[in-house]
């Protein structure tokens, strides 16, 4: 995985990418990455097509070695005021600025960038094609599942652990049962649906 072939003359990368478009509850969370080329990350894919303990002990060596990262995230409010796409590129441009060193060019994972102040570019799949995407996928998802494992310790009957916020079988069986935690998104349609309900 490499993307020296296609940027021969940029020398700091980033690559972001998010996790949590999808689920009903928490936020969407993106990190950026900037990798040292000194120092090789091996192993390194599509967060979702690694195991939970790889992708745990990946993000630590990511952590540890790469030249800078960053995690943006935009809450369920925001979510809510602005839409989950808006949201997202928000989330996205907080990952970028809290780097430590700031890029030259920053590949984001999927078919559109947010407004960098360097140059971007999106790579659909890119999570499974660029080291660096690969690696901002793997930081994103860790945090936002191990947040989904704090949210499973205040609220255990919704089973978050399990589900980890994406409208599943248990999940929609939950929210129907018990109703909307202050952590569900109230824009999304299951959520919407139920809180009307309710009233």
């Amino acid at each position: 995985m490499s993307t020296e072939f296609i940027y021969p003359n940029v020398d700091l990368i980033a690559g972001v990418d998010e996790v949590g478009r999808g689920p009903l509850v928490g936020a969407v969370v993106t990190a950026a990455v900037i990798l040292d080329p000194n120092r090789p990350i091996e192993g390194l894919n599509d967060s979702k097509k690694l195991s939970e303990k790889r992708r745990e002990s990946l993000a630590e060596e990511i952590r540890e070695k790469a030249l800078c990262w960053s995690i943006g995230r935009a809450e369920p409010e925001e979510i809510d005021q602005i839409n989950i796409l808006n949201a997202t590129m928000l989330a996205m441009q907080r990952a970028v600025q809290g780097l430590r060193i700031q890029p030259n060019f920053v590949l984001v994972d999927g078919n559109r960038t947010p407004d960098f102040a360097v140059p971007s570019q999106a790579i659909i799949k890119g999570d499974g094609l660029v080291a660096e995407i690969s690696a901002a996928s793997i930081l994103a998802k860790v945090v936002r599942d191990n947040e989904m494992k704090e949210l499973d310790k205040q609220y255990p009957e919704y089973g978050f652990a399990k589900h980890k916020g994406y409208p599943t079988k248990l999940h929609f069986e939950k929210l129907m049962e018990l109703g909307a935690t202050p952590f569900h998104r109230k824009s999304f349609a299951p959520v919407a649906k139920v809180l009307q309900q309710t009233k």
